[in-house]
């Protein structure tokens, strides 16, 4: 069985880790971002909601807004009650899906990351505020990565190991969305893309990929 290497920021990648080792695999987290706060403050005029698509959000935004909350997912939705939100919404399949579960004629806030992807259908309207952002860490040394199965959990990865020098073709990538692998370039041994946005769909596709 081929080893995993989690890329994802702490604190995601050791629970990563630990969903992956319950699953019998082989998981090492080598996180190539670490995650920092953002300055930010409570733009002016009234919001029916806050929207939320990443836990980082939740983790680094300091106090949320005593809002409904309209979470990406249930990891997501669990941080947010957690931290004492009232979540009215929970997606099941990226952020054009929650959005569509979302009625209209809202005024949403959106805390999100620096790095985020934009909804691709019209929907609420919602204004976008960066509470936090990736900073690069080193990538893993080649001899770390040869021969392993690579999970890619957003298109920044997927932008940093498309830079690394030397062959990929003893890779095997599993993407959490279309964007995340299309970010990744080619000339790895194999691409796969998760049936959904979740961590739980990512580990269940790399455990395929996992074995030779």
């Amino acid at each position: 069985m081929r080893p995993l290497l989690v890329l994802r920021p702490e604190p995601g990648a050791s629970a990563t880790v630990r969903r992956a080792e319950a699953m019998g695999l082989v998981a090492q987290a080598h996180p190539i971002f670490a995650l920092e706060p953002l300055p930010w403050r409570l733009p002016e005029g009234r919001f029916d909601g806050l929207v939320l698509t990443s836990a980082n959000a939740v983790r680094l935004a300091g106090a949320l807004p005593d809002l409904p909350v309209h979470a990406v997912g249930e990891a997501t939705a669990a941080v947010a009650r957690a931290a004492g939100a009232k979540v009215v919404t929970v997606g099941r399949g990226g952020v054009d899906a929650l959005l569509a579960e979302v009625p209209v004629g809202l005024r949403l806030l959106h805390l999100a990351g620096e790095d985020r992807i934009e909804p691709s259908a019209p929907g609420p309207d919602i204004l976008a505020v960066p509470v936090y952002r990736a900073q690069p860490l080193p990538l893993p040394p080649p001899e770390v990565l040869q021969g392993r199965v690579l999970l890619i959990h957003s298109p920044a990865a997927g932008r940093r190991l498309a830079s690394i020098d030397g062959p990929r073709s003893t890779m095997r990538l599993a993407a959490i969305s279309p964007a995340a692998a299309s970010a990744c370039g080619s000339g790895w041994e194999r691409i796969a893309v998760a049936e959904r946005p979740s961590d739980e769909a990512l580990l269940s596709l790399a455990a395929e990929l996992c074995k030779d």
